[in-house]
């Protein structure tokens, strides 16, 4: 029952982000997430706390893009406080360049919040975008 009240959880992430509903999106973030970006481009490393994910993370990534990321969810794998998501995403930055990433998420929930993500996508198409 755990696994499939998590991947709602997950789930409703999503769903606010593509409705632009930010508010409803950090709620479901931890004060104190960890959230990891794995390879080596500007937007990699860890992410400690809400506020640093913020500053270095969201703030950079989507002040380049002209309305955020449109994610489509195809697939949530759920064990425990674990939910894997595997999705694909649309966007375009400020000058007009396609950025339509795909990802695969693996989230922590507890209490109804991500405190826990890591993130793997494709990392040469993002150093090709925003570098």
């Amino acid at each position: 029952m755990l696994a499939e009240a998590n991947k709602k959880i997950v789930q409703q992430f999503y769903e606010a982000g593509n409705r632009g509903d930010m508010e409803t999106c950090f709620e479901l973030i931890a004060n104190d997430i960890e959230w990891t970006n794995m390879g080596k481009t500007l937007l990699s490393g860890t992410y400690c706390g809400k506020t640093e994910l913020m500053e270095k993370l969201l703030d950079p990534l989507f002040g380049d893009l002209k309305q955020g990321i449109h994610m489509q969810v195809h697939r949530l794998v759920a064990e425990g406080d674990y939910v894997v998501a595997q999705t694909s995403g649309t966007a375009e930055t400020l000058d007009g360049k396609p950025y339509n990433n795909s990802y695969c998420w693996i989230i922590k929930v507890q209490n109804g919040k991500f405190v826990e993500v890591t993130e793997y996508l494709d990392t040469e198409l993002v150093t090709s975008v925003f570098a």
